[in-house]
């Protein structure tokens, strides 16, 4: 066989046997890519995402859509082939497993987790709308979970209200960490609730629940390497008690990164007139009760879905908007919010066409 002809066979062969290894070997990768975006004010799986019952609202027009992206699942692997294309592409991102799943986090738990955050933005989003419409909603510190094999299972319970810590009123969730701590492992915490059962009953009859109970617990001692501190084994948060029922309807989306336009969509419908003016706006963000816009991640691949599906302009939180503006997709502004009231004034500028002074993402 002649020296060349030897030398391309042998090249050949290694080249399949390079595509066959990219091919078969696994790579400690995951994908992120564009997910589906929902028009807060539209229908979505046939029936609308904004359900609002017992308070006038107004019809809307125009886009006021939340987006998503779309991940690959915690046992999926990856090979290098597919590592290597994604890496190229412009429409996907790849990372490192552990960044989507830590900690071994399984696909159950991550999606149990989603559901969760998903859940919390939808009522941050509620309250965040009603406090700029200047409608009140009655609030309260609640045990959101127990955790299992701690001090506080079997003595509190999710949905519990917690009224006060050893006789100090509490009045958000983090005041419940700071009275725990106050006290060394092993000494005592007096708990004043409201059991989930009595809350719950109160709510139903439209009245405010009056029967309290005193739970005393046992502190133990965290995990933490560096600072052992006090603990009780729950997580406090926020329940609260609308005025009129607004539902959200949307399915298969999890995480909290949509609370900020599901807030823009609420506001619409209880208010006359159109905020985007008709236009084609999309967004993201976290929300907190009081309005705050947080960061979220994969805002690169937000955009693009976005931007494919007519997004003419993208309202981003200003701590995204460095790493959105890097690679903005043509024909879509990015516009910097830090609260929902710079999204509503910034929609005002739109609708009327005024996008000059618009706080734009450098």
């Amino acid at each position: 066989m002649p020296r060349r002809t030897a030398t391309m066979l042998a090249s050949t062969l290694v080249l399949i046997a390079l595509l066959c290894a990219g091919v078969f070997i696994p790579v400690p990768y995951a994908e992120m890519s564009p997910g589906p975006t929902v028009n807060t004010l539209g229908d979505h799986a046939g029936e609308p995402v904004l359900q609002i019952s017992g308070r006038k609202t107004y019809a809307a027009s125009g886009h006021l859509n939340m987006t998503t992206v779309r991940v690959t699942s915690a046992d999926y692997r990856m090979n290098l082939v597919e590592a290597f294309y994604g890496w190229l592409a412009h429409d996907s991102k790849v990372v490192p497993h552990d960044t989507l799943y830590p900690n071994g986090k399984t696909e159950e738990q991550s999606t149990q987790e989603n559901a969760e955050e998903f859940s919390q933005s939808q009522e941050s989003a509620k309250v965040a709308a009603l406090k700029e419409l200047k409608i009140p909603v009655r609030s309260w510190v609640i045990v959101s979970t127990v955790v299992k094999g701690s001090p506080s299972e079997g003595r509190l319970h999710a949905g519990d209200v917690i009224k006060a810590v050893d006789g100090t009123a509490v009045k958000q969730p983090a005041d419940v960490a700071d009275l725990v701590t106050k006290h060394k492992p092993g000494q005592k915490v007096v708990f004043t609730v409201v059991p989930a059962k009595e809350q719950a009953a109160a709510e139903k009859a439209h009245k405010t629940a009056t029967r309290t109970k005193n739970v005393t617990i046992t502190t133990a001692t965290s995990d933490d390497e560096n600072e052992k501190r006090a603990i009780v084994g729950i997580s406090a948060g926020t329940d609260h008690t609308f005025p009129f029922t607004i539902d959200i309807k949307l399915a298969d989306v999890g995480g909290p990164s949509a609370g900020l336009m599901f807030a823009l969509g609420i506001y619409d419908k209880l208010t006359p007139g159109d905020l985007t003016g008709g236009k084609f706006v999309a967004g993201t963000g976290t929300i907190d009760d009081d309005g705050k816009v947080g960061p979220i991640g994969g805002i690169a691949l937000k955009t693009v879905g976005a931007r494919d599906k007519g997004a003419q302009y993208f309202l981003t939180p200003a701590d995204n908007c460095s790493a959105a503006a890097k690679d903005t997709p043509g024909g879509l502004t990015l516009v910097k919010v830090n609260t929902i009231n710079d999204a509503l004034k910034a929609l005002k500028d739109i609708r009327g066409g005024d996008t000059a002074d618009l706080p734009k993402c450098d």
